[in-house]
């Protein structure tokens, strides 16, 4: 029912369909929203008449913000993670790169930045680069890696973290594994790089493994990246966007 000059709010989830938000008649609207959610507002006269209405609002929840995820952090706010920081079944992007269905993410990243649309594709096809097509990871630090149409595991064991200087002038975390046994083609070490820095769920992360600890810090150019396998190439590209 609506009130005599009283604002009332609406949700939606494509712009078509609106319902109203319970109990809210205020001028200002405070509530736990969802991402790519859609919030109106319409106030109402005494003649139950529309005397004014706001555009419609597509709610953004960012979680890439804030100087941490940039680079940008003390060394006293560094902790050691668990593995299960990142178990789970994870996929490559980089077919997504290779069949053109993230294009819009070079596209947009050229709007601001100092490249072109086809020159981001490029480093980003450098960096996502992998024929590790999928990775399984268990709490207790199993690791399955599917290689085209091969599959080998490792067991692997925390081995600390390293702090990262770039040239930038801002800075990363690896957190790295060491295999303490498995098949012989899973890599002896194993480095995580997501942008966080102390125990928390990984959305997605960049993966640099090989046999040599040391020789692996030094790797900027090559970083596959892995998202959840459960996720459409749409919410990976959302997410993409964000960044």
């Amino acid at each position: 029912v609506e009130r005599d000059g009283r604002w009332h709010w609406y949700t939606s989830e494509d712009r078509k369909e609106w319902a109203v938000i319970d109990g809210e008649y205020e001028d200002t609207l405070s509530i736990e929203a969802a991402d790519g959610q859609y919030i109106k507002a319409l106030l109402y006269d005494s003649d139950h008449n529309i005397a004014a209405e706001s555009e419609p609002v597509e709610i953004t929840v960012d979680d890439h913000t804030g100087d941490i995820y940039n680079g940008y952090f003390d060394d006293e706010q560094i902790a050691d993670r668990d593995i299960s920081d990142w178990s789970g079944e994870w996929e490559s992007v980089y077919s997504y790169l290779e069949s053109g269905e993230i294009d819009e993410v070079f596209e947009h990243k050229s709007e601001d930045g100092d490249m072109t649309a086809e020159e981001y594709k490029e480093y980003y096809r450098e960096g996502y680069m992998t024929e590790v097509n999928g990775i399984n990871i268990t709490d207790s630090g199993e690791f399955t890696f599917y290689e085209n149409d091969e599959e080998y595991s490792g067991q692997y064991d925390y081995d600390g973290y390293e702090v990262l200087e770039y040239e930038a002038g801002n800075r990363g975390v690896r957190f790295i594994f060491v295999k303490t046994a498995g098949d012989e083609e899973a890599p002896q070490y194993i480095q995580f790089s997501d942008h966080i820095i102390a125990p928390e769920n990984s959305g997605h992360y960049h993966l640099y493994w090989g046999d040599d600890r040391e020789e692996l810090l030094n790797e900027v150019e090559h970083w596959p990246t892995y998202y959840p396998a459960d996720l459409t190439v749409d919410d990976i590209k959302k997410d993409m966007l964000q960044h």
